[in-house]
């Protein structure tokens, strides 16, 4: 028996057996039950059935202080009165749910995206934050003409070919620090994808300088998550020397902030390195809770896939298509009533204070759970920037992917399985994010919650 499952009281499962139920039932017609797999966990995934502020409440009526906050795309909590204003007024001064067509709120969210963030000069929307990067890489082969990129070991991207690779190595398969092996994380991928995707080591500058400069000739791109996972920053002096090698050899720097972008900063990682990579995929809090995703830009690499460059590979008959512009292209890309929605959480999030505040909470929060873990002996460090953090169980420090094979995550996880008894929600071993919703009171519950559970697994 999982020993995760062990360390939950013994009534948690009655508490949640409409759950249990649930679940079953969905695993009659969902594989595993789940309509996405990072949904899981052992015994079986809580079902909720409804929500609001920092709250969630699951189909047995528990309530749940929420730091999951479906993985940190709700920054102002569940239902926030004027992202549903903004959402009921699109839809009603429409008259429609989508038109297939340009609209004035695509204009609107990509002039906003321009002004916050430098390094962008133009803007296409897709649906979720994998297709963003998708896009980007597709852009960055195009406009280096190269067949290979490269991501970071521990990096994730989405869960396609190209990026699904080493992201979660075995460390028997994982190859040297200095020279990362490609290590496929699915079923059903080939060889090619292996080879097509270079995998360089995170804040190790002399090595990824020594891979790109080996392989200059191959690759168009280097993709990396800033801060990786949503809390493992890159050093500095990492991030700067990525930009001047990357620039130095004609190499398309992509920054993945679907996770960061909004909640370190407004500008989100690049902000805060003062740093302008060549094209950055958002999502997560870009749609209010809505699936969306976004790519933006240097103008020249974004201006390939402009259709005025030519032809369309869904345009058929008539002349003969000599020069094709790079395709992209989605029936709900740009969708109204999800631009209505980030356009109105990215408005709250402009308003005096609002982020400061938010990034106050999260700093009482981290200070109060490492109190609390010190205080019971535990070598405990809250790891992350800005309003995004992981509890990680080492006194090592936590600088890449072979850094957390240290980490104590058997505690870790018995300790998070005592938290959902005690009504303190975030998938077992995930990171926290926080919410404007989130309140003081909800901070010292949960600082308390922690103490408690701490305490039933070192007295077990």
């Amino acid at each position: 028996m999982n020993s995760a499952r062990v360390a939950q009281s013994m009534n948690f499962e009655d508490k949640i057996a409409g759950s249990a139920r649930a679940h079953e039932q969905a695993r009659q017609v969902i594989p595993g039950g789940v309509t996405a797999n990072i949904k899981h966990f052992a015994p079986h995934p809580i079902v909720m059935d409804h929500a609001s502020g920092s709250r969630l409440t699951d189909v047995d009526g528990n309530n749940y202080i929420d730091y999951l906050l479906s993985y940190g795309a709700m920054i102002l909590g569940h239902g926030h009165e004027r992202v549903k204003e903004a959402v009921y007024e699109q839809i009603d001064q429409c008259g429609s749910f989508v038109f297939g067509t340009p609209h004035h709120l695509e204009y609107k969210m990509a002039q906003k995206l321009v002004d916050i963030f430098p390094s962008m000069d133009q803007v296409r929307f897709t649906n979720s934050g994998l297709e963003a990067t998708l896009l980007a890489i597709r852009l960055a082969q195009a406009y280096n003409d190269k067949p290979k990129i490269a991501k970071f070991e521990g990096h994730y991207h989405g869960g396609y070919d190209q990026v699904l690779v080493s992201v979660n190595p075995n460390m028997d398969d994982a190859g040297e620090h200095a020279e990362p092996n490609s290590v496929a994380e699915s079923s059903g991928m080939s060889e090619q994808d292996l080879d097509q995707t270079v995998i360089l080591p995170f804040n190790d500058l002399k090595a990824t300088e020594a891979i790109l400069r080996q392989r200059q000739d191959e690759i168009s791109a280097v993709i990396l998550e800033p801060v990786q996972s949503g809390f493992i920053p890159a050093d500095e002096t990492f991030m700067k020397g990525l930009r001047d090698i990357t620039e130095e050899l004609g190499i398309v720097l992509i920054f993945d902030e679907v996770k960061t972008g909004f909640r370190l900063t407004l500008g989100g990682a690049q902000h805060l390195y003062d740093i302008e990579p060549d094209l950055t995929a958002l999502g997560k809090v870009l749609g209010g809770g809505f699936p969306v995703g976004a790519l933006g830009g240097r103008y020249d690499i974004m201006q390939l896939m402009s259709p005025e460059r030519g032809g369309d590979i869904l345009t058929s008959g008539g002349q003969q298509v000599t020069d094709r512009a790079l395709f992209h292209s989605g029936t709900y890309n740009g969708h109204p009533t999800v631009l209505a929605a980030g356009l109105a959480t990215i408005d709250y999030l402009e308003e005096p204070g609002v982020m400061s505040e938010l990034l106050r909470k999260t700093e009482k929060l981290r200070h109060g759970l490492e109190n609390v873990y010190h205080q019971h002996g535990l070598s405990m460090q809250t790891v992350g920037l800005g309003t995004i953090f992981n509890i990680i169980l080492t006194k090592d420090v936590v600088r890449d992917y072979r850094s957390l094979t240290t980490v104590d995550m058997e505690t870790r996880k018995q300790i998070d399985y005592e938290l959902l008894d005690l009504g303190i929600y975030t998938k077992p071993g995930n990171r926290y994010s926080m919410s404007t919703a989130h309140t003081d009171e909800d901070i010292e519950k949960t600082i308390e919650a922690h103490y408690i559970a701490i305490n039933r697994v070192l007295n077990r």
